[in-house]
């Protein structure tokens, strides 16, 4: 039997011998598919046990498409609990992880950091890195160490570390295009001035990313800033040019004064300081700057140390560098 779609809620009830209310229904059927807007419904098929004409409760229909009846008048009926369809992100009022509202603000943190923050410190990092060690730069220390504080905070630690390293490392790449480009005659007092620098930078980047580096780089990377970004140079920079440098630097240690003694300690022990293995190339070299590198001398070996010094003093004097005039030499007192 097919009723048709009324547009009032009426209910027409009747009381049979058994006491047990049955109805003829007749209300608006709401479906939540657009398909059966406006088509008349069929009368509801009796459930095994149920007494046709029953009133039966809401209809709730699940993800199954099952249909679960709750029914506390009819005698007989089973009665189920409704699937609750709504879930938990979906309450007024409740703000969960998965909420849109938190990846809206998400979105709008990444976006201010990349319009606002990165711009900002990028440009304080551009004129770290490329003046001079004995010039004075415009550079607002508090401001940027708000603008990495404020990163932090935000959660972008991880963006904020890897676009300082990018940024670095091209600056890197230029200096050794630089350095490529020198006279064989240059390269030695070009590495020196490059190298100090670039530590001369250091000594205000590393400052001023301190939260950077102490909740970041150092609790969850294990590693530390200023190491970090001395491997870089040496890495893009010192390696790339280790094979000219050395005989360079061989060769200008073997005539003295060929190059400042001044420059020649700091190319050599920043050498050393990048890698330390980087000694084995040249021992003699090493030495000559850095204490206590050679293994401690041995009583079997005096013979060898005292003819390497006689060499040295032969190549002194070959050079240019005479031991002086002897007979200027006071006369032992006789007795």
């Amino acid at each position: 039997m097919i009723m048709d779609v009324m547009e009032d809620d009426t209910l027409d009830v009747r009381d049979d011998h058994n006491h047990n209310y049955c109805a003829s229904l007749s209300a608006r059927v709401v479906s939540s598919s657009p398909a059966t807007d406006g088509m008349t419904a069929p009368e509801p098929l009796s459930l095994p046990g149920e007494k046709p004409g029953c009133r039966r409760g809401p209809v709730f229909t699940d993800g199954q498409g099952l249909k679960n009846l709750k029914d506390s008048n009819c005698a007989g009926n089973k009665v189920r609990e409704p699937h609750n369809p709504a879930p938990s992100s979906a309450v007024e009022g409740k703000f969960t992880v998965d909420s849109p509202s938190k990846f809206l603000l998400n979105a709008m943190a990444v976006e201010d950091y990349r319009k606002n923050h990165w711009p900002n410190l990028e440009k304080a990092i551009d004129r770290l890195l490329v003046h001079n060690p004995t010039d004075h730069i415009s550079v607002s220390y508090a401001q940027i160490y708000s603008y990495v504080y404020k990163c932090v905070c935000q959660q972008h630690s991880e963006m904020l570390y890897n676009d300082l390293i990018i940024k670095v490392t091209a600056h890197l790449q230029q200096v050794s295009t630089h350095l490529e480009a020198s006279p064989p005659g240059n390269v030695i007092e070009n590495f020196n001035s490059a190298l100090t620098q670039y530590t001369s930078s250091l000594q205000c980047i590393v400052p001023v990313f301190m939260y950077l580096n102490k909740f970041y780089i150092e609790s969850k990377l294990n590693r530390d800033l200023k190491k970090d970004l001395m491997k870089l140079f040496s890495d893009y920079v010192a390696e790339k040019h280790l094979e000219t440098l050395m005989p360079l630097l061989i060769e200008a240690h073997s005539m003295p004064f060929q190059v400042q003694p001044s420059t020649m300690a700091s190319v050599v022990k920043g050498l050393y300081s990048l890698r330390p293995e980087w000694a084995n190339l040249a021992p003699a070299l090493f030495s000559g700057f850095i204490p206590q590198i050679n293994p401690p001398a041995v009583e079997s070996q005096l013979s060898d140390y005292a003819a390497y010094d006689k060499k040295l003093q032969m190549e002194l004097s070959m050079n240019g560098f005479p031991r002086g005039d002897q007979s200027l030499k006071r006369a032992s007192n006789e007795s």
